[in-house]
């Protein structure tokens, strides 16, 4: 049951997990415009597929540290034996396809950039340029996908990223901050705006 007052949280972050709990307070759904962090983010919602947020979570500062701190340039040139080296290290999940994913994606933003378009602008125009606002009471209202996250993901793949089906791109979204889905009873869903 969430917490009583003006503390309310989603139900998802109001169990005992501090590192959760804090990742809801002072990130979930805070509107994202560095290309760098949403990189990231759409990084980690790939390696999440399968497994718990939490897991991904737990690992991100590993995450951080392989991947030169998600600087997209540094990741798009990984060759062969980085990418190889990368499945050794314990710090990310070790999945062959996922690690691929992210160079990929890196190369990705790397094309947007040659036709002078940013990450940020780009993923942004998906929205109208400003965070959509549910307002939902509960977690169970929430989908798993949107029109906007298929839109998204279909883009995204014409574009040759990998790992962001409209699952992946709504978790995405909701992390960045393009959908404010707190819930209403929540206290973030006001201080962002809701």
């Amino acid at each position: 049951m969430p917490e009583a007052g003006p503390r309310a949280r989603c139900e998802w972050a109001d169990g005992g997990d501090p590192l959760m709990r804090a990742y809801h307070d002072a990130e979930w759904g805070v509107p994202l415009h560095d290309d760098r962090a949403l990189f990231e983010l759409l990084t980690l919602e790939g390696a999440q597929a399968g497994l718990s947020w939490r897991t991904v979570l737990g690992r991100r500062e590993g995450y951080r540290a392989a991947f030169a701190g998600f600087d997209i340039g540094a990741v798009a040139r990984l060759d062969e034996a980085a990418r190889a080296a990368l499945l050794a290290d314990a710090r990310i999940i070790r999945n062959r396809a996922k690690v691929a994913s992210t160079v990929t994606n890196a190369q990705a933003i790397e094309a947007l950039r040659a036709e002078g378009l940013s990450f940020d602008a780009y993923v942004w125009r998906f929205v109208g340029g400003a965070p959509l606002r549910h307002g939902y009471r509960a977690l169970a209202e929430l989908s798993a996908e949107t029109e906007e996250s298929r839109a998204l993901s279909r883009d995204l793949r014409r574009r040759g990223f990998r790992f962001v089906g409209p699952t992946i791109c709504y978790a995405f979204m909701q992390a960045a901050g393009l959908v404010n889905d707190h819930t209403a009873d929540c206290f973030r869903y006001a201080e962002l705006g809701g």
